[in-house]
């Protein structure tokens, strides 16, 4: 699926972007071919201990031959470290490619207008989309080269027990394999036209959202409403589309998965007046149902989201850079580029690279006559940073968590998420520049995995959703609900159980800032140590709402609250600073502080 564009087509730049990296190519390779050996080695197996072993007579060679076939699962997961190693070598490339390519554009758009310079899509493209791209081309690497190779094995082993076998799966599978592939270019075209749409009816409705107090002393609803209106029907008629679309490949991945078992077993009496031993037959049905089968399924699901939507990303890096309006650049050597100021005297670091979260001269009441609970409050917080938040229990953390939410907007000031707003345009759905997690941690009755993977905007690979689980080490709480498959009642969890399933999610969001408020008060310190650790090692802005002296002192820096007074620094440099952080040292007691995360 290719499109025109500067520079020649999608397909051509994929050529230009693998041709010089062979050497990962291979080593993927190579390691994948352990894959196929485990998966031959499955059904083959089980093949040979049913008709040289049990059913022969012979037990010892029977369960000779399993432990062959289980030794098989070893090289397996030899062969997944391999492949990850390898893997990182093609995805940090093309991340690192997309950036240059976004600055790039912003650069020229820049140039081209000295007035202007890069809109809100430029830094989404820098940002999220060129993120959302290396997770998607990650996701589609594994799991295309899984699927190759895991049908390499398992046709070739079919192939040894018997060639006839083949004669029967491998017409269903071609077919619902062609039948897929055909859905591909129609749905990507209309998921493109479906992005298209979903911007400019946001770009409208954000206008007229800023206009709308001229809008209605001018009367000019019904104008509006006509300039919205056939947006909405154009968005409305393609997301009927794009269920259609998603309706046909269902039916292809049915036939492509499950026919060729069907198929398999109406032939069985003719196979079996053929001379095919029982052995060969459960061999055959071995490679579909634990290699071949969950493999496509996996490919499929990958191709339809994770595909569609890396190539209409792509597509818009390969745009002409838009022109919006201009802010002055700021330098990037500027050693201010990150402070706080509370109350007059203080510095505004307004200038430098745009910010993971920012407040400038912000003021919030509960009220028109109420106390303020934040007053001229400047604060930036820098791309990868990990920030602690701590003061007595009223004085503002959960209002600054809400704050870059965008659940509560400031009456003085603004409050920006990567350099535009923190409150979204209404009806633009969840932001997904950022995820908060209350104390009270969200937990729904559904399956282990869909609690893990809800914040995802797609399907998440087995492989990435194990590395959460082990990086938060979620292990024992998984098994003992019953695996990623087992369905929760969220009644029977405890709050620590539910706080860790919510720290799954959040590990898995691909959102770039994470907001933690309160939202390890109830695990140990050891858990919610390991939680933060891991939070902080991910990719992205992390912001915690401190209830421990050992959580601030993990921290980059430390924002300590007082009243309308703030002071941020380091955890060893703010008690010489802020008497109420000596106080709340003291409060904390003398337990030893862990060591901040080696910087990012």
């Amino acid at each position: 699926m290719s499109r025109p564009g500067p520079g020649g087509t999608l397909a051509a730049d994929a050529r230009r972007f693998l041709r010089p990296r062979v050497r990962p190519l291979a080593a993927l390779a190579l390691w994948s071919l352990l894959e196929s050996a485990h998966t031959f080695l499955g059904g083959y197996g089980v093949a040979r201990a049913l008709d040289d072993g049990f059913l022969a007579g012979r037990a010892a060679t029977g369960a000779a031959w399993l432990a062959v076939a289980g030794c098989g699962a070893l090289l397996g997961g030899l062969a997944l470290r391999g492949v990850f190693t390898a893997l990182a070598d093609l995805v940090e490339p093309l991340r690192d490619g997309l950036v240059r390519r976004a600055v790039g554009q912003a650069l020229a758009a820049s140039v081209a207008d000295p007035a202007r310079a890069a809109d809100a899509r430029a830094v989404s493209r820098l940002t999220q989309q060129t993120e959302m791209a290396r997770d998607s081309f990650a996701g589609l690497v594994l799991t295309a080269r899984s699927f190759l190779f895991t049908a390499v094995g398992a046709l070739v082993g079919m192939a040894a027990l018997a060639p006839v076998l083949l004669l029967v799966v491998l017409p269903p599978l071609l077919l619902g394999l062609a039948a897929f592939t055909a859905t591909l270019r129609p749905m990507a075209a209309v998921q493109r036209e479906a992005l298209d749409t979903e911007e400019a009816l946001a770009a409208r409705v954000g206008e007229a959202a800023g206009a709308l107090r001229d809008i209605v002393a001018c009367g000019g609803e019904t104008a509006v409403a006509r300039a919205v209106e056939p947006l909405i029907a154009a968005q409305e008629r393609l997301t009927g589309r794009l269920a259609g679309w998603g309706a046909v490949r269902t039916v292809a991945l049915g036939v492509a998965g499950r026919a060729p078992v069907v198929a398999l077993l109406a032939a069985t009496p003719w196979l079996l007046e053929r001379g095919i031993t029982a052995g060969a037959l459960a061999g055959a049905v071995t490679y579909l149902l634990q290699s071949l089968l969950p493999a496509l399924d996996t490919l499929m699901a990958a191709l339809g989201s994770a595909g569609t939507r890396l190539l209409v990303v792509l597509d818009r890096f390969r745009a002409p850079p838009a022109t919006a309006p201009a802010r002055p650049a700021a330098d990037p050597a500027d050693p201010r580029g990150s402070g706080v100021r509370g109350g007059p005297g203080g510095r505004t670091p307004h200038e430098g690279p745009t910010a993971a979260a920012e407040l400038r001269s912000v003021d919030f009441a509960y009220g028109a006559h109420a106390h303020p609970v934040l007053h001229g409050l400047d604060l930036r917080v820098r791309p990868g940073e990990h920030l602690a938040v701590v003061g007595p229990s009223g004085i503002g953390k959960s209002t600054l968590t809400a704050l870059l939410a965008g659940l509560l907007t400031p009456d003085r000031g603004q409050v920006l998420v990567a350099g535009a707003p923190a409150r979204p345009p209404r009806g633009d759905g969840p932001d997904p520049r950022r995820t908060l997690l209350p104390q009270q941690a969200y937990v729904f009755t559904g399956t282990v995995r869909e609690n893990l993977t809800h914040l995802c905007p797609g399907p998440i690979p087995g492989s990435r959703l194990d590395a959460a689980v082990t990086a938060l080490r979620l292990w024992g709480l998984v098994d003992r609900l019953g695996g990623y498959d087992a369905v929760l009642d969220p009644r029977g969890l405890s709050q620590g159980e539910r706080q860790l399933l919510a720290l799954g999610a959040a590990y898995l969001s691909p959102a770039p800032l994470l907001l933690l408020d309160e939202a390890t008060c109830h695990l140990d310190p050891e858990a919610e140590e390991r939680a933060e650790r891991a939070l902080a090692a991910r990719p992205g802005t992390l912001i915690v709402v401190a209830h421990r002296i050992s959580s601030a002192a993990r921290a980059d820096r430390v924002l300590v609250l007082d009243g309308t007074r703030a002071v941020c620094g380091t955890h060893a440099e703010l008690p010489a600073r802020s008497a109420l952080y000596r106080d709340l040292v003291g409060m904390w007691g003398e337990e030893e502080p862990a060591a901040p995360a080696a910087p990012r």
